[in-house]
Order: C-alpha cells, then structure tokens, then sequence
C-alpha cells in the first residue's frame, strides 16, 4: 500500500499488553455516519496498541480528490468499488482498526470480507444525535440538500439490516466519550477471545 500509512500509536501499558496476545486479526468499525467511528477508531487504536486506518481519508488521499469530487465525477458505484478494494487490501495487513465509510456494510461481499478479515463492531446512535454531529459537515454527499432527521432516520433504517448481518456485536455512542465506547468495546473483544 502506498500513500497513506496506519497511524501508528504509541503503545501504552494495561490493555495492550494483553492485546498482543489476543487481538489476531483487524478490528472493523461500522455504522452510519455521524456515530463517531473515527473518533472511537483513535482512542481504540490507542487503547489496544494497534495501527489505525480512516477509510475515508485513505481514499482521499489514494484518488487526490475529496469524496464529494469522487461521486459528482465517478459516481457512487465507483466510490464503492474502492472501498471493497480497500476493505480486501487493509484485511490483509496486520491487525488493526479500521473506520468504515457508513456505506461499507451495505454490500454483501464487504461483510463476507470484513468478517473473514476481523471482528466486525456495529457502532450505533440514535437519529437525533446523528444530525446534531452532521449538520454542518458539508463533505457528505449522501445528506446533500436532505440534512434533516427524518431522512437520516430513513437512510438508517434501509442500511440497519446490511449492518446487523454484518456485525458480530453492536454499541450504542449516544451520550458517550470515545474512551468509554473503546473501553467497553475492548472488553466485549476480550470476551470474544474468551
């Protein structure tokens, strides 16, 4: 992979010495935008001792445009090919936690992909709470002239079945500090590990 590299983290004493002995294979984070997967991506990278990769930010920098450029001049589809290209590519690497885009889950070989690849966390929040976090970000291409609640419910009520097939756990964010939701999710894949 060229171009963007895994942000690496300093490795810090507690949960990641544990890590290295049982985190074996790259954590996927999922849900729809807004949730808080890149913050949670950071502070569980760092909580775990592991590399941390922004899908997102990996395709800007990769394609040298940003993703409203992508989709006005390649469409969608094309935008979402890459991210499964991605998704195989990142998979294949060491562990590591990865921040999906929002529409990652939504195709079938994606979530065939990322559980083969990883433990896949279905990262949720409730529509109001996702409007309150996006209403003033202009680089989602997908809200664009429909920034309100009950298209954002709407949208996430379509992508919550591709999600739940997708997830091998699910945790709320509303009303949670990133290193809450990365404590209690670094206990959930320490009790997957058994």
């Amino acid at each position: 992979m060229s171009g963007l590299r895994p942000r690496k983290k300093r490795r810090q004493k507690g949960w990641n010495a544990v890590s290295e002995k049982w985190v074996k294979k790259s954590v996927f984070l999922i849900g729809f935008m807004g949730v808080g997967k890149s913050s949670i991506t950071l502070e569980l990278g760092h909580l775990l001792g592991l590399d941390t990769v922004e899908m997102d930010d990996y395709i800007v920098q990769q394609e040298g445009r940003s993703i409203p450029e992508i989709f006005e001049q390649d469409g969608e589809g094309y935008f979402r090919q890459v991210e499964s290209n991605l998704v195989v590519t990142l998979g294949e690497g060491n562990p590591r936690v990865i921040s999906c885009g929002g529409g990652v889950p939504m195709r079938e070989e994606n979530r065939k992909n990322m559980k083969k690849y990883g433990t896949v966390v279905l990262l949720t929040a409730h529509p109001e709470t996702i409007f309150e976090r996006v209403r003033h970000d202009q680089n989602r291409p997908l809200l664009k002239d429909n920034m309100n609640v009950e298209y954002i419910a709407g949208l996430m009520a379509q992508r919550q079945p591709a999600y739940e097939q997708a997830a091998d756990f699910a945790v709320s964010t509303d009303g949670k500090t990133p290193a809450e939701i990365s404590r209690e999710v670094a206990a959930l894949l320490a009790q997957q590990q058994g």
